[in-house]
């Protein structure tokens, strides 16, 4: 029997499978590939929009599109040309070449018109439609250019503009000082007719005279030492007149308050017929001339001394000894007003006094004053508010530290205080010979090298060491010059108008006008006479 030879083929059966198998696994390697496209598409899906719309939040609030970022975008170009041109406007009609200031507004408009239109049909402009506003704003920036109207010249150009416009405020500043100085040295016609009537009244008027010298128990008043004392150095009836009668309205005892007036020459009898003819609910009121101390003299008062010497004179009452440079405000003659500088000499004035409160002449009492006289002053002589909450208020700001003998015995960060409500313990004051301090400080500013004027650097000096520190309270500054805070013109027992703006000159501050007038009668017929209102 025949053997049949060897089939070295695959078998058919075999290479079935085989395909089927290659088959499925591209199949299965296609479906992994489609199924992770699928499913970061899925995963990213949810953020892009997230992302897309806060961007599209920032841009819409800024007013800032893509297109504006781009940094070869059309609209960009013509944002930043009109900003440009915009400047260039500007020095172009300071340059007063208003015809290229107006070519160059008017590319402007062209170019803005430009931007609206885009805007407003929400496509971004095309090469095509703002290549001819661009090359015509080039142009124009060009011509600029070549006008010296680039950027460093610009630059000059509003440094000098600036320079200018501080120099004519200067100027503007320096005037409004210089006419608010006259205006506060006014004397308004009002009072100046009041004393004029007043002093009529009072030589005609016999039996107004008599009225004040019958007051016998007004001399034992004078000198009792267990009395409220108080002191006024003033020219200004009406003045004085708040300051005592506010004084007598807020005190719980006002027969036990003294008030020591003293005036000059020119309003002595005006003075004494006002006080005579008016009661203040049982103030004891006194009035004097300082013409009537024999102790008065320039051998003894260096101010005084200094008003005889010519130079002086030309300096505060002629101003044209140093070209101007000094302000209007250190000429103001009434800082060499004796009636400015008694207070240095209260214990010459009442020999009698232990102690005394001293107020100015602008200032209103709002709350009894009686407990000042029971304060200890621990052995000091001067007790006043301190106003070194800020730093203008401390001795560098009022003494010249850049002199030897300033800086050798001051510090230049001591606490400065107020004059126009101090109380002084005149025993102290004699003990310690604090006027002779004072003369000692007058004499070395003859040359105006320690400080310019006025009375509050001298008290500074020579109260230094001396002075003891109130209750905030009883002192509230700042009615005649800025606004003070409604909760400490509450608690404040002395209201002070201090500054330019005295509330009887019409350059009062005039909400705190009613402070100070209610303390007025205005239906008194002189008053009436005189117009005031």
């Amino acid at each position: 029997m025949r053997r049949r030879p060897t089939d070295f083929r695959r078998p058919v059966r075999r290479r079935v499978p085989d395909a089927l198998w290659w088959a499925l696994c591209c199949v299965v390697v296609l479906l992994f590939i489609y199924i992770l496209t699928k499913g970061t598409q899925i995963e990213s899906r949810p953020s892009l929009p997230k992302r897309t719309y806060k961007n599209d939040r920032i841009m819409e609030g800024l007013n800032i599109t893509e297109e504006m970022l781009s940094s070869d975008s059309v609209t960009r170009q013509l944002n930043d040309q009109i900003s440009l041109a915009k400047a260039f406007v500007v020095i172009a009609k300071e340059s007063n070449n208003l015809q290229f200031a107006w070519e160059l507004s008017a590319q402007i408009r062209n170019s803005q018109i430009l931007l609206s239109n885009a805007a407003t049909r929400r496509s971004p402009l095309t090469t095509r439609e703002s290549d001819s506003a661009i090359r015509d704003m080039a142009l124009l920036l060009y011509q600029a250019q070549q006008l010296h109207y680039d950027s460093a010249t610009m630059i000059m150009r509003f440094k000098a503009k600036i320079q200018a416009l501080e120099e004519q405020m200067n100027s503007v500043s320096e005037k409004s000082s210089k006419y608010g100085q006259i205006a506060a040295e006014e004397v308004p016609k009002s009072l100046y007719c009041l004393g004029v009537r007043l002093t009529t009244e009072w030589f005609k008027n016999l039996s107004l005279q008599k009225k004040s010298k019958d007051k016998r128990q007004v001399e034992m008043k004078i000198k009792d030492k267990n009395l409220y004392h108080f002191c006024v150095f003033s020219d200004n009836i009406i003045a004085t007149s708040v300051v005592v009668n506010s004084t007598a309205k807020t005190s719980k005892n006002p027969n036990m308050v003294v008030f020591h007036l003293v005036t000059d020459e020119i309003n002595y009898a005006a003075m004494k017929a006002w006080f005579a003819m008016n009661d203040f609910r049982g103030v004891t009121v006194e009035v004097q001339k300082y013409e009537d101390f024999t102790w008065l003299n320039a051998s003894y008062v260096p101010v005084l001394k200094q008003l005889q010497d010519s130079e002086i004179q030309s300096y505060y009452f002629s101003g044209n000894s140093d070209d101007g440079k000094t302000p209007i405000k250190f000429r103001n003659p009434k800082y060499l007003s004796m009636l400015n500088h008694l207070r240095f000499y209260i214990p010459e004035v009442f020999p009698a006094l232990k102690k005394i409160v001293f107020l100015d002449d602008d200032v209103v009492v709002q709350k009894d004053l009686s407990g000042l006289f029971s304060i200890d002053l621990n052995g000091n002589v001067n007790g006043a508010v301190e106003t070194c909450m800020e730093t203008f208020h401390r001795y560098h700001k009022y003494l010249n530290y850049s002199h030897p003998l300033i800086r050798a015995h001051f510090d230049p960060d001591a606490c400065g205080w107020a004059f126009g409500m101090n109380v002084f313990d005149l025993v102290e004051w004699r003990k310690k010979n604090v006027t002779g301090i004072y003369h000692y400080w007058q004499e070395k500013n003859v040359d105006r090298t320690l400080w310019k004027l006025g009375t509050l650097p001298p008290g500074l000096l020579t109260f230094y060491g001396l002075t003891e520190p109130l209750d905030p309270s009883w002192h509230v500054l700042g009615f005649g010059y800025t606004n003070v805070d409604p909760q400490l013109i509450e608690r404040g027992a002395v209201l002070h108008f201090n500054g330019n703006s005295k509330p009887w000159l019409k350059i009062g501050i005039e909400k705190y006008k009613p402070i100070w007038e209610k303390h007025i009668d205005y239906s008194h017929p002189f008053l009436q006479q005189c117009n005031f209102h």
